[in-house]
């Protein structure tokens, strides 16, 4: 028992001291946790998505539709835009003309136009149009659901003004103003307040209790206390006969008053969206897992004592370096290809048609990851500790760049975390060519970014590799 105990006791010791094995147990898992909190609301009292663009327009010139602007604003699920710079820097609001090629540019994905007939003329109830651009299913699905709910829960008012111009048309000035005036002495002489207030309050929309109440406040009841609350819940209503499901009478209500008109912008004539939007993120996740594994073979070639004989030559550690990221760039290069092709068969993926572009993306991507590869060799003092630090970077700038879930689930500073990953920018690259259909000069800041990260980390690698003693 005693030797049973013995050898625990030196796995024990061999495992902490290895650290790639402790951060793999524990820090990988901590990290991931936390961020899947973000994501699943565990560590904030509201959930749901934030800071999400929305561009918006208000061509209606309604009073009344500022209520659903400001309500828009204060949502933190949104980030309002509602003007745009000009070339001398002067910011003017937005129109209805700018929305669709910002939405192209990717400046923001959904927009809303309130038009000038925003309440319609033809019949009583409400006219909105949504642009969107739903490159994310789930975060479109969210969106959708978010302005429908704001939009319905701010048109009473709207809906007031619809079905006053109705009645005005229907009964003429004159009646309507009688009719009017006598609705608010109604009210005023029931509940008391100035009548013309209460007439002016029901002519922009409102029901006239708003003047009343402000001007008159309800004073509070005292509380009865041999009276104690009893909660009982509402009866169950009695099911539909047959297989007829019963909908909210509500919900179908505000539906036909209230008309969306909802227009995609972008990818339009995708073949196989869903495909399109996911085998990117895949893509570039198992392509850092590729490079990743390929820098520990600096290791094992230094084992071998291979360095030691190339050193001996003329040979720089820098362009031990270089060479080993030409081979990253290569073999990414292949493999990001080969899965694209395997995304045509498996799922229709519209790749030949775009197949110019996306080389070139693919060819810009593999060079940032193959330098994130010579990152971590450079970094790391053995393999054990390369294929740690490699596994915890991958799948954290997985989930925080974009390729499990929509980004906006998670909060704003880990939005902007994620900006600066590869997996984010990739992404990018791979969704403007496949999905937007992106011309070379559309892809050039993207391209610009993907470079950026390759000369910066590669200036990294090369410096922190020529102070270290690794390949002596």
């Amino acid at each position: 028992m005693r030797a049973v105990v013995t050898l625990v006791r030196k796995d024990l010791a061999n495992f902490l001291r290895n650290r790639a094995s402790v951060s793999l147990t524990f820090l990988v898992p901590i990290a991931l946790i936390y961020i899947f909190g973000w994501v699943f609301g565990l560590n904030q009292k509201d959930t749901g998505p934030v800071g999400i663009g929305l561009g918006l327009v208000d061509a209606s010139g309604n009073p009344a539709a500022q209520k659903l602007v400001d309500a828009l604003r204060a949502d933190p699920a949104f980030r309002l835009i509602t003007t745009v710079d000009q070339p001398g820097g002067t910011p003017r609001p937005l129109t209805e003309a700018d929305l669709r090629p910002m939405i192209h540019d990717g400046r923001f994905r959904f927009a809303v136009v309130l038009p000038k007939d925003l309440i319609r003329t033809d019949s009583i109830g409400l006219h909105l149009q949504i642009l969107s651009d739903p490159r994310n299913e789930i975060e479109t699905q969210m969106v959708n659901g978010l302005l429908q709910k704001a939009i319905f829960s701010n048109v009473p008012e709207l809906l007031g003004q619809s079905l006053q111009y109705r009645a005005k048309q229907y009964l003429g000035e004159e009646r309507f103003q009688r009719f009017n005036r006598g609705i608010a002495e109604t009210v005023t002489t029931a509940f008391g307040g100035d009548t013309t207030k209460v007439q002016h309050e029901i002519e922009s929309g409102g029901l006239g209790l708003r003047e009343v109440t402000s001007a008159n406040p309800p004073a509070p009841r005292p509380a009865d206390p041999s009276l104690r609350r009893i909660d009982t819940p509402a009866p169950a209503a009695a099911p539909a006969p047959g297989n007829a499901v019963v909908k909210p009478g509500g919900e179908d209500f505000f539906k036909r008053l209230v008309k969306i008109d909802q227009e995609q912008v972008v990818g339009k004539d995708v073949r196989s969206p869903l495909a399109t939007r996911l085998v990117g993120g895949w893509a570039i996740m198992f392509l850092l897992f590729a490079v990743s594994g390929a820098s520990a073979a600096f290791f094992d070639e230094q084992n071998a004592g291979l360095f030691q004989r190339l050193l001996s030559a003329p040979v720089t550690r820098a362009q031990l370096l270089w060479s080993r990221f030409l081979y990253g760039v290569i073999l990414g290069l292949i493999q990001l290809t080969a899965l694209f092709i395997a995304g045509r068969v498996l799922y229709g993926i519209d790749v030949f048609g775009h197949i110019s572009n996306l080389l070139i993306v693919c060819t810009f991507a593999a060079a940032a990851c193959a330098s994130f590869g010579m990152f971590i060799a450079a970094v790391t003092p053995n393999a054990q500790a390369a294929s740690g630090l490699s596994t915890f970077l991958v799948m954290v700038m997985s989930a925080t760049g974009g390729a499990w879930y929509p980004m906006s689930l998670m909060p704003e500073f880990m939005q902007r975390i994620g900006k600066f990953t590869v997996v984010y920018w990739s992404m990018e690259g791979f969704a403007q060519v496949l999905w937007a259909g992106s011309s070379l000069a559309g892809l050039l800041p993207i391209l610009g970014v993907l470079a950026g990260i390759t000369i910066g980390v590669m200036a990294i690698s090369i410096w922190r590799l020529n102070r270290k003693a690794i390949f002596e």
